[in-house]
């Protein structure tokens, strides 16, 4: 018997390193790690032990004899990987940390995301390390709440790591406080050796189409973060009066917003969805989604289990064109003679039997359109419509391209939801790469945009430093990257010493009006929702109104 890594795998790679054997990979010390779609058990090196099951923060790792029907590919999966990877066995050393100088180090992280506590978690191992992490919003855990899909309740499971690290003696929370109002850049880098920016990508990419800013055309960052309960999104307009929604693109989150607009809002009553979100959806008409992806299928975004999710969807079908499925020639001959990666020969592996699958009469649907580009958004005052163009592979070049055909049609549509990737914004008092999103960084050490040299003291992490791409794995070994090079800083004294005295920063934010959140006040928080949610069967109840949350978190009303 063997282990099995299934669908809610986060990649967080907590399961490596206790393996005895080295059966997991990609480990985040091989290159694929910071591409691979999820890890692998090694079917013929894995001696059952069970030391993951126990370490895997998403209950993701089951053993072969105990998977669901549903589960059952994943053991095909697992063994697919290892015919194109020669891994060796044998136990990676842990990283031995740098030995810290005498005296306390002071460390502000500004966000509270995975990356943002992937870095706390590093820099609290040490108990000479104080950290204080502030967030604008009176809950932590950034896209891990306002993210996740709310049907995946498994992924979030990540959040007990999180709690761990906020429960250190050395770890204090300043929820609900807003960097940039109630406290400046400046006085933090005054009262802290080191300020670690984890603010994520906070917008949308556009697509600079006309009709992109009609009424009913939506970025899916904001579609997300309104069926999370997120208090930014709580009164977003949503129409879903129409029959047919189309969303444009293809990763997991426009895979996550296809699969909300069609699931049974019975079934999603069982989750954490926001309640307006699940009022709603009560009363949508939408039966169609239309996915739209501007290359092929073997280019697709999404992961092969998020794909793989959705034909367990009850209600639900999943509808391909065989000859949408089509292949560039490089891809179409390395699948003849089986020189194809895994990943990609699984991914269309699946389309095709997708394909194939039988509709039922009185389902939703959920339409998977490849090589297909958005050109104009139509309607009048409201989205009525949404012209296409059919895309052709390119011939003769190096990189997989696609170029547009004479080929147009139209769909129509009231909804149109626009999930082609998150992008960062600027950050106050800091240098911005405008053309990449990105805080301009060498290891997470901020640089100055015009020379590069690095500003001590100023860090960043996640995606506003490295982009947004990849999910909490990613962010794990991220925040670890960054955490290290603040404490190799410090070993190595290029930290500056902090002119002020931290003792008086809940005494600045208090003064210029933050209702400051912390640990006490977020637990009672989550002991609230989660009592709401008892009596529904719901592992909780959000709150979506900042004075709800203050009023939870145990503070007077003003």
């Amino acid at each position: 018997m063997a282990h099995v890594i299934t669908r809610p795998c986060c990649n967080d790679a907590s399961c490596v390193s206790v393996c005895p054997v080295n059966c997991i990979h990609p480990t985040p010390d091989e290159p694929e790690f910071f591409t691979a779609e999820m890890l692998f058990i090694d079917p013929e090196t894995c001696i059952d032990c069970g030391a993951c099951i126990d370490e895997c923060p998403v209950e993701a790792i089951l053993p072969d004899d105990q998977l669901e029907e549903r589960d059952e590919p994943y053991l095909q999966i697992n063994a697919d990987y290892y015919k194109d990877h020669d891994v060796e066995g044998g136990l990676v050393p842990p990283k031995k940390a740098p030995q810290l100088p005498d005296g306390e180090l002071h460390v502000a992280i500004v966000g509270a995301g995975p990356a943002a506590f992937y870095a706390a978690e590093e820099l609290v191992r040490k108990p000479q390390v104080k950290v204080d992490m502030f967030d604008r919003l009176p809950t932590p855990y950034g896209l891990v709440r306002a993210g996740v899909a709310p049907d995946h309740a498994p992924t979030k499971g990540v959040e007990k790591t999180f709690a761990a690290t906020a429960a250190k003696r050395n770890f204090q929370y300043f929820l609900n406080v807003e960097v940039g109002k109630h406290i400046t850049h400046a006085e933090l880098a005054e009262r802290y050796h080191a300020v670690i920016y984890a603010v994520g990508a906070a917008t949308d990419k556009r697509l600079g189409i006309e009709g992109e800013d009609l009424s009913g055309s939506i970025p899916a960052t904001e579609f997300v973060a309104w069926y999370n309960g997120h208090p930014d999104y709580a009164d977003l307009d949503v129409d879903l009066s129409s029959e047919r929604a189309v969303v444009i693109g293809n990763g997991n989150v426009a895979l996550d917003v296809a699969r909300i607009l069609v699931s049974d809002p019975e079934e999603l009553a069982k989750t954490d969805i926001a309640d307006h979100a699940l009022a709603a959806l009560r009363e949508s008409n939408v039966r169609e989604v239309v996915l739209l992806a501007r290359r092929g299928v073997a280019q697709a975004a999404y992961t092969n289990s998020e794909f793989l999710a959705l034909g367990d969807v009850e209600g639900v079908d999943v509808v391909i064109d065989p000859d949408d499925l089509v292949l560039d020639a490089a891809t179409e001959a390395a699948l003849d003679d089986d020189t194809l990666d895994s990943t990609i020969a699984t991914k269309i592996r699946l389309a095709r039997e997708f394909a194939e699958r039988p509709t039922a009469d009185g389902n939703r649907r959920i339409v998977f359109r490849f090589l297909v580009s958005p050109v104009e958004i139509g309607g009048d005052g409201h989205v009525e419509s949404l012209t296409c163009v059919r895309n052709a592979y390119a011939p003769g070049t190096e990189r997989i391209a696609v170029t547009p055909t004479d080929e147009r049609f139209e769909l129509t549509t009231g909804v149109v939801l626009r999930a082609i990737g998150y992008r960062g914004v600027p950050v106050m008092d800091l240098p911005f790469d405008e053309v990449k999103g990105v805080v301009p960084n060498a290891d997470g050490r901020v640089q100055a945009a015009a020379d590069g040299d690095v500003m001590p003291g100023l860090f960043v992490t996640g995606w506003i430093k490295r982009g947004a791409t990849g999910g909490i794995g990613m962010n794990r070994i991220c925040g670890q990257e960054t955490a290290e090079a603040v404490l190799r800083d410090f070993v190595d004294g290029a930290l500056p010493a902090p002119t002020v005295v931290r003792d008086d920063v809940a005494d600045i934010v208090s003064d210029r009006g933050a209702r400051r959140i912390d640990l006490a006040g977020w637990k009672a928080i989550d002991a609230a929702e989660r009592d709401a949610g008892k009596s529904a069967g719901r592992r909780r109840v959000k709150i979506v109104a900042v004075t709800e949350f203050e009023t939870a978190a145990g503070m007077e009303p003003v």
